[in-house]
């Protein structure tokens, strides 16, 4: 079962549990209905500020839905790991995105690795929490409400999620970065 297969059942299972219709989910989430339709049936992946939104309106943490299995703590990603392959791929391609808690159910933020391609869009989005981002590898374009910052490689940024962020390589090149979510219970 791919990972797009796995997300869209677990939404619909979570979705079904509370008797909701995608129409109720659309409407307590944000993201419409086709959207939710096309994850559900396994036609897309969703961005992580989808995953957000459909997991919050879902009463459940991010990690639920992207999971595979339990791993005993402490949950160690090894770089080239295959168990824990992107698990996020933006369909425009905008960027690759990897879980580095994959399996630990009881974990109270979501860490990720990010990749940028040369060129994209930051995908700005905003919800509850906080975020914690650390450039690796490039530049990185921090859009944080109306104002922009350049994060060199071991630059970090600390901020609150409500307001509407977005992150993109910066000056023509691919760029890494790891990045943390927390989202308040």
């Amino acid at each position: 079962m791919g990972t797009e297969t796995k997300v869209g059942a677990r939404i619909r299972a979570y979705r079904e549990q509370q008797e909701m219709t995608r129409e109720d989910l659309a409407a307590k989430s944000g993201v419409s209905e086709k959207i939710i339709e096309a994850i559900e049936d396994a036609m897309v992946i969703p961005a992580i500020s989808v995953l957000l939104k459909l997991s919050r309106a879902l009463g459940q943490r991010l990690g639920t839905f992207m999971d595979d299995q339990f791993r005993p703590d402490p949950v160690i990603t090894r770089k080239n790991d295959e168990s824990t392959a992107p698990v996020d791929t933006v369909k425009s391609g905008d960027f690759l995105c990897r879980s580095l808690a994959f399996g630990k159910p009881d974990r109270h933020m979501e860490p990720f690795w990010y990749e940028f391609p040369a060129e994209g869009s930051d995908m700005a989005s905003s919800h509850e929490g906080e975020e914690f981002i650390i450039c690796v590898s490039g530049q990185i374009e921090l859009s944080y409400g109306k104002e922009k910052f350049i994060l060199e490689p071991g630059d970090t940024a600390y901020y609150n999620s409500v307001v509407t962020h977005g992150v993109k390589a910066h000056g023509g090149k691919p760029a890494t970065l790891y990045g943390i979510i927390f989202m308040p219970s």
